[in-house]
Parts: C-alpha cells; structure tokens; sequence
C-alpha cells in the first residue's frame, strides 16, 4: 500500500512538472513576432508582422518590428518589445552619429557590426532581440545578416527568419524562395512566405509590413492577413 501511494504521488508530480514545462515560455517570445528577410537579384527584401502581444492575449495591431537605417538598408529586430524600442532608439542615434562624423551613410556590413558589437556588450545581460540587417551595398548586391542575442552573426545570401514563426519562416522559404528573383517576384514570395508561416503561429500575425529594397527606391507595402 505505502509503494502503490508513492507511486501515485511521483505520477502526480510529474503530471505537475509536464504541465509546467508546457506553459514555460522564453522571454524573448513573449510578446511574439516574426521578421524575415530574403535576397533577390539586386534586391532585398524584409518584412515583419504587425502583431503585440502579452503571450496569448492580443494587444496591439499596429507594432511593426523593421525601420529603415539609410536609404538602402533596413534593420528587423523580433524579441522582447522593450527591448526592441531600446535597441531601435540606440542604433537611431548611433546611426546619425556616423553620419554626422563621416559625412556619408553606413554600408550593410558596417551596420550589422555596429548592431554585433552594441548587443555583445550586454553579454552578461543581454537584451533579448534577434535582429536582422538587410540592405544593398555600394554594388547594390544583396546583403542579409542575422544575429543571436549576444551579437553572433550568421550572414547569408538566401534569406534569414527570427522571432516565434521562425520554423515555420524557414520551412516555406525552403519550399518557395529561388536565386535571382526580380523586385516584385522576391515581393510575391516573401508576402507568401510570412503570410503562410504566422498563419501557423498563434502569437505572431494581424497583417505584415513588406520592404523591397531596389537601386532606385523602397517599395513598401501592408499585407492584410487572417485576424483570429
């Protein structure tokens, strides 16, 4: 009898410590998101969803994760929202510094190890963003770089995803994205792409913003995407 009833209690913890661990949730996903950027030929795109949330509980539909750093480079970041708007006000400000020294803007490459190096030295307490840099150097060849919280890089010339969807993201990328896609085809596909992937992630989603970064101009467009 004494064995049978420590049987059932250890049953019952463990029942307890299952469903604790299923609703444990990373910082950084708490307030969900999505950002993905891909490369085409001469040309870059980015988009973000537009959703914030607390978890599960839908706040805000309007809090795009991207802004635009020069005129042809554009930073994504998908993390915890405080964190997010910090970040976005540094490298604000440590953008205008360059160019106020410099007289000139920043390449791509120089942007993302200035976003490395800001997020390296909070390595012992870090802010909990994944960000992605995206833009076209003075070649105007694509250029895609996205970093872990401590600021390590993983450039690439395909196409990169963070935040809660980015499974999802890299799973219909592999399926839909091709070398050399034209303006409105990496459009297409990367519309595709996000819109597919936050359909299949409940705290990610309510429509998406997209940034087509050509030589002459910034295509950008708001894509209207399920709302439950």
């Amino acid at each position: 009898t004494t064995r049978h009833l420590q049987k059932r209690r250890h049953q019952h913890s463990s029942h307890i410590l299952l469903c604790q661990n299923k609703l444990t949730m990373s910082i950084s996903e708490y307030n969900g998101g999505a950002v993905l950027a891909m490369a085409g030929k001469n040309c870059v795109a980015i988009a973000s969803d537009k959703r914030f949330g607390a978890r599960y509980l839908t706040i805000s539909t309007e809090f795009p994760k991207t802004f635009q750093a020069t005129d042809k480079t554009f930073i994504g970041i998908s993390g915890l929202a405080t964190d997010v708007q910090t970040l976005m006000e540094r490298f604000r400000f440590k953008i205008n510094m360059y160019r106020m020294n410099e007289e000139r803007d920043l390449e791509p490459i120089t942007l993302a190890n200035m976003v490395s190096s800001t997020l390296y030295e909070r390595r012992f307490s870090p802010y909990f963003v994944e960000p992605i840099v995206a833009g076209l150097d003075k070649n105007n060849n694509p250029y895609i770089n996205g970093m872990d919280l401590i600021g390590c890089s993983t450039p690439t010339s395909e196409f990169s995803a963070t935040g809660t969807a980015e499974e999802q993201l890299y799973g219909i990328c592999e399926a839909l994205w091709e070398p050399d896609l034209e303006p409105e085809e990496l459009f297409e596909t990367i519309s595709q792409a996000i819109m597919s992937a936050t359909n299949r992630d409940c705290v990610s989603g309510w429509g998406a913003v997209v940034h087509v970064i050509t030589p002459e101009r910034v295509i950008t467009r708001t894509l209207k995407t399920r709302m439950d």
